[in-house]
Order: structure tokens, then sequence, then C-alpha cells
């Protein structure tokens, strides 16, 4: 029987399976034609206002293994706190910064590179400043849904103590599994663990 229109269900759940770069990143699978570029690979352009920063991401099995059919999206605020998206209603995003990104894994060292820009601080849903941060979703062959996490800066010792969401955090010593740590070159590194005795802190959203 064909359901109504204004009750969809929620389609069902299944794992991404070996084919995921394949739909979401073509370009990065010597795929052309589908787009001009990926869709998510470019964050920032010379207009954008913000300090450009690297991130190079790893998503680590149990063993501390790299996987490398892993695909991550970075959702973030623009340098003044503010999100590109139409339910902003605190003013108006950077019409230059997307936002958002998304990258595979590389196939060989199992990390992806993102530049964007250090987001400024946003609202908790009770008015409370949480410090600056990265929202990380990733997807991968055997993960049945999509795991969130976030990304939090380790100059930004302050704010941190302060963030509603890292103060939620029963266990405190997991607190430094969503910190990034600084790279010689000034990048920030940050590596997802699955599983093990690092085990990132993935959120319920």
């Amino acid at each position: 029987m064909a359901q109504a229109l204004n009750r969809l269900k929620e389609s069902a759940s299944q794992t991404a399976g070996p084919y995921v770069h394949i739909g979401l990143t073509p370009n990065f699978c010597d795929i052309k034609g589908v787009y001009p570029a990926d869709l998510g690979a470019t964050m920032v352009n010379e207009k954008t206002k913000g300090e450009r920063i690297t991130i190079r991401a790893r998503v680590l099995d149990g063993t501390g293994t790299p996987l490398k059919d892993a695909l991550i999206e970075i959702w973030q605020a623009d340098a003044d706190g503010l999100y590109n998206s139409p339910s902003e209603m605190r003013g108006t995003a950077d019409p230059h910064f997307a936002g958002w990104g998304r990258k595979a894994t590389d196939m060989d060292t199992g990390e992806c590179v993102f530049e964007t820009i250090k987001p400024g601080r946003v609202p908790f849903k009770n008015g409370r400043k949480m410090a600056p941060h990265i929202s990380f979703w990733i997807v991968a062959r055997g993960i049945n849904i999509g795991l969130q996490t976030r990304m939090y800066f380790p100059e930004e010792e302050a704010a941190n103590a302060e963030d509603p969401v890292l103060a939620r955090i029963e266990h405190k010593v997991r607190v430094p599994t969503l910190i990034a740590q600084r790279a010689a070159d000034g990048a920030y590194v940050f590596d997802i663990h699955l599983q093990g005795e690092k085990e990132t802190v993935f959120f319920d959203i």
C-alpha cells in the first residue's frame, strides 16, 4: 500500500558498503563528469573571513590501524560564530564560507585534509557559549549509522573548560579524545578512534 505523502517514514539504516566513495566523491575515485569537483571539496576562497587552518583527520580501528575507505564530513560555524544555514536566526553568515566539507580518506595513508577557518563560538541551547569546535560525521564500510563527534582546539583551554557539551561527559579522562593535537607545521591533527583504550567520544544526534 502506498503511504500518505504527509507521513514519510524513515528509511532503514544500512552499512555504507565499499562503494560510498563512488557515490559521494566520484572525482576522488577518478570517475569524471559527474561533478566538476566533488561536493564539499572546497570550503574557503580568497574572500573568506577568519584564520585559515588545516585539519588532518584519520579514522582508526581498534588496533590503531587507519581505515582507508572512510569518508568524513565536517560542519562548523564561520569566524563570527554563525552557521551557513536557513535556520540561522542570529545574523548572516559569511557568504564566502561553505560551512561544511567532505573528504574521503587517502587510500595509502588513511588521512584526509581539510582547508578551512577556525570557527567562532556559538551558543548552546541554554544560551551558554560553547568553545570553538568542528562537528564530524564519519561513515565507512561496516558502520551502519554515521558516527557523530566533535573536534575542539588545544589552545582554547579556558573556553573548553566552560563548554557545556564537554561538561556533560561523565568520564573526564575521555575529554582529550575530542581535542586535536597541533603538529609542528601548525596543522591540527585529529585521530578518531572507533574502539580501544583511546576510543573517541561519539554523540547520539
